[in-house]
């Protein structure tokens, strides 16, 4: 057996004397000669002091025949300055206790989108849209080369990826652009609208000279230009492109002194020639369900002049409309637009929310016999204004959950084939367009798109009247930086390419119109491992199945609670809260 280690002793302490004692003895704090509260007011004011020590000596030495002193000091004495400012200021404490270093941090947040932008981020990362595809826009604005060489940098296998099918019989690719009839029995004058068209924006919100090069490329390229709820401004009319006139709930244009529509001045607007389709706006993608205000201050004569308003007064746009209250009224009302406008198709937009309200639209068709001649389901991505961050990220169904929901109240009702179905939100190329249409749409409106058409680069500034490319700035100075025929010729060109390659995928696809594409034709990646086509991850109704048997649907209980005199539901959808 091995015996246990015994401990060893333990060393002797050694005698502390004074030739062992340490040389460097701890000074008493108060024999400090700077304490420590005094060297960090130094240390966060050494900037600030190092600048008036400089300009002081800058100062001094100017007076010796050395010029350059002089201009060191010109150089510095603007820098103290600022530390001066900064020191005596209230609302930054940053500011306060770091001078003219903490406006770096000012500095660097005001370039951090642009050094992300241009510097740090890839070409597939950046939101809303990536560089990818806005230099896609760019380029066939600019017919310039649009391929790409070396195969796709999309990762064909993550979870985002989808494609579309092709036919080993290929068709020949169209050469006539495409076009959709819009316009029901009830109406005395359809229009033949293009499968792309641009999408709401208003004069206001736009520029004068961005609105007039919009309506110049639309009545270069033969597709429609939507007015936005600003109203049909002067440069709508100056080129004479076709026009979808917005009638949103502030009436713009066509509205009494106290807010409410007026059928006399809606009448004398939507005869005009130009006005070839009326859109009702119940809600948008930015901000669902969320009214707006142009303070009085932004109210300019042309402005007021165009939407009907006052000068001196905010310009109030309400959440919801005045002229009807119920799904049937609604429908009543499109009807007398559809009087008072001379018989033009008369539709409606909204960003799709409670289920059971699309099919309390559906149900008040079939109740008064009245159909809007098109329905644009505008996707909660889209959105080219300002938003609270809760509404523009949290709030109404994206465009696709929208699109197919819509498509199914319209199908299962037996609605579809009265009613054409429009798809806004970041549309940018022929493939968002064919998806678009492959779910149920019959044509595709894009804003930003067109934006960047017109030389936007998503600088992101567009609510402060600051945008760099005078697309979305009411500044005369801004404006001036954007020629109005050089951009009309870049929205029309993008126009033609876009839908050229839309024809290009129709004909690959063995099809000789986009009205042929279903869901089938386009496939999602669902994980590393599976993939599926869209109709097989997503319901699509049969026709009239929600009027043959809706409880044996995905929608039976929101079609049962949905009602045609009102809004609100007539049954509890769902579990209901714990008394």
């Amino acid at each position: 057996m091995h015996r246990a280690e015994e401990p060893l002793a333990a060393a002797p302490k050694a005698k502390t004397t004074a030739s062992t004692a340490p040389i460097l003895a701890p000074v008493h704090p108060s024999r400090r000669l700077i304490s420590p509260s005094l060297a960090a007011l130094l240390a966060r004011y050494s900037v600030f002091i190092a600048l008036v020590a400089g300009a002081l000596l800058s100062l001094v030495l100017s007076f010796t025949d050395q010029a350059a002193w002089l201009i060191v000091f010109c150089v510095l004495f603007p820098l103290v300055l600022v530390g001066v400012f900064d020191i005596t200021q209230s609302e930054h404490s940053l500011l306060r206790n770091y001078p003219v270093i903490g406006s770096a941090r000012w500095v660097f947040e005001a370039l951090r989108p642009y050094l992300r932008q241009y510097l740090m981020e890839d070409d597939l990362s950046e939101r809303p849209f990536n560089r990818d595809e806005r230099s896609i826009v760019y380029a066939r604005a600019k017919n310039e080369e649009d391929r790409q060489p070396f195969g796709t940098e999309l990762d064909t296998y993550s979870a985002e990826y989808e494609w579309m099918t092709h036919s080993l019989a290929p068709e020949p690719v169209a050469h006539e652009p495409f076009r959709v009839s819009v316009g029901g029995p009830a109406c005395a004058k359809p229009y033949s609208a293009s499968v792309l068209n641009i999408s709401a924006m208003s004069f206001g919100s736009l520029g004068r000279n961005a609105i007039e090069a919009l309506n110049l490329g639309a009545k270069t390229g033969g597709f429609y230009h939507d007015t936005g709820e600003g109203g049909f401004s002067p440069y709508h009319r100056i080129h004479g492109g076709d026009i979808v006139w917005e009638l949103g709930s502030g009436y713009f244009g066509a509205r009494n002194r106290d807010g409410t529509f007026s059928p006399e001045r809606f009448a004398d607007r939507a005869v005009d020639p130009q006005v070839k389709m009326v859109e009702i706006k119940l809600s948008q993608g930015a901000k669902p369900g969320h009214g707006g205000v142009l303070p009085a201050a932004k109210v300019t004569p042309e402005i007021a002049e165009t939407r009907g308003i006052p000068m001196g007064e905010d310009c109030i746009s309400p959440a919801r409309h005045s002229a009807f209250s119920t799904p049937v009224q609604m429908m009543e009302f499109v009807a007398r637009l559809r009087d008072l406008s001379g018989g033009k198709p008369v539709g409606l937009k909204l960003c799709v929310g409670h289920p059971s309200e699309v099919f309390a639209l559906a149900k008040a068709m079939l109740k008064t016999g009245i159909r809007p001649d098109f329905i644009v389901v505008d996707g909660a991505e889209g959105g080219t204004g300002a938003a609270p961050p809760e509404l523009a990220d949290h709030l109404g169904m994206p465009l696709r959950e929208g699109l197919i929901l819509m498509r199914n109240a319209l199908v299962g009702t037996g609605l579809r084939r009265e009613v054409r179905l429009a798809a806004s939100g970041k549309v940018t190329s022929g493939f968002s367009m064919a998806a678009n249409m492959a779910i149920g749409a019959d044509w595709c409106n894009a804003a930003r798109a067109f934006m960047f058409s017109l030389g936007c680069v998503m600088s992101m500034r567009c609510h402060t009247g600051a945008c760099p490319t005078g697309v979305t700035t009411n500044d005369p100075h801004l404006q001036r930086g954007l020629v109005v025929p050089e951009k009309a010729e870049r929205v029309e060109s993008f126009h033609r390419h876009t839908v050229h390659a839309l024809a290009e995928l129709v004909a690959a696809a063995g099809l000789s119109h986009p009205g042929e594409l279903l869901p089938h034709h386009v496939w999602h990646r669902v994980s590393p491992i599976e993939v599926k086509p869209l109709d097989r991850l997503y319901p699509f109704l049969a026709a009239g199945a929600l009027l043959e048997a809706p409880d044996e649907t995905f929608y039976g209980a929101d079609w049962q609670a949905a009602d045609a005199d009102s809004f609100a539901p007539r049954a509890a959808v769902g579990p209901r809260r714990a008394a």
